[in-house]
């Protein structure tokens, strides 16, 4: 994928979602932030989405539970989850259902990017 990629995060904290929009952004992708699952899931970039960067932790659905509505529902995208709280239980889960990467908080923007590569990768393979 070209790095115009829409790049979509969700993450009802405020400020570091919008700091990983400006990350994405000065990676060279193209970046939509959303303040929950619900936003992402009413929104018309969803079905442009290259790669989602969701928070595990959010009110009303977590980032495990966006990604398995997405897979569901046949909108499977490769997805990247971040946490401030990791749990092996969770990791362990996440990954089993597919998801590209299992990041804790403060996310490493060397292994970030390598997540990214993976999951652009892994949309183009489809």
């Amino acid at each position: 994928m070209p790095k115009t990629s829409l790049v979509s995060v969700v993450d009802d904290d405020r400020f570091f979602r919008e700091s990983m929009q400006r990350l994405m952004r000065s990676l060279a992708y193209t970046a939509e932030a959303f303040a929950s699952a619900a936003d992402f899931l009413a929104s018309p970039r969803l079905a442009e989405t290259a790669c989602l960067i969701a928070d595990v932790n959010m009110p009303a659905m977590t980032g495990i539970e966006l990604h398995r509505h997405l897979i569901d529902a046949g909108r499977a995208i490769p997805t990247i989850l971040v946490t401030a709280y990791p749990k092996d239980v969770d990791r362990i889960r996440a990954l089993n259902d597919g998801v590209v990467c299992y990041l804790q908080k403060p996310v490493d923007e060397q292994h970030l990017k390598r997540c990214l590569n993976a999951a652009l990768t892994a949309r183009r393979a489809r």
